[in-house]
């Protein structure tokens, strides 16, 4: 019988600042505002003979990538079917119920997402876990589910199995 572990990482270094608005309807959103976001993995894996399910190494060094390379950045969701996102000679126009916004493509990103939420943060990084290689599979990696934070008591979870569809 195979012996599994829940192996859940937790880092000081597991984080993001990042500015955004979440979107609630066509016609309202949030103000610009940021948030010091904070990031965990849970992973079901098995246990090898020698005690140790995979080298827990490997899977802090890319969550801390995923979340270096959002970190000081504004969020954009591409996914929006509220928000129009308009590249121009310096970054990009946004447009959102009549409103403008300029941003530098220097301090933006843009995100394959629906809306700039935990929610969908959580998603996020989970896909670039899942779908950068085959670490999961080749650590026999049963679930995998990350969770994001934007603040003390408020986190959202996604969650990742083989047979997920999703």
């Amino acid at each position: 019988m195979q012996q599994l572990t829940t192996i859940d990482v937790s880092k000081e270094d597991f984080k993001f600042s990042a500015a955004h608005f979440t979107i609630f309807s066509a016609t309202e959103r949030e103000r610009l505002h940021g948030h010091n976001y904070k990031v965990r993995a849970q992973l079901l894996a098995v246990v090898d003979d020698n005690g140790l399910c995979f080298n827990y190494q490997e899977i802090k060094t890319r969550l801390r990538k995923i979340c270096d390379a959002l970190d000081e950045y504004m969020l954009l969701p591409t996914q929006s079917p509220y928000l129009k996102i308009t590249p121009n000679d310096q970054g990009y126009e946004v447009s959102f119920n009549n409103e403008s916004f300029a941003f530098l493509a220097s301090d933006t990103q843009l995100l394959a997402i629906k809306n700039t939420t935990i929610e969908e943060f959580s998603r996020f990084i989970l896909a670039q876990l899942v779908n950068t290689d085959d670490f999961l599979s080749a650590n026999r990696i049963k679930e995998c589910s990350v969770s994001v934070s934007s603040g003390d008591g408020q986190w959202a979870t996604a969650k990742w199995t083989p047979n997920d569809p999703s």
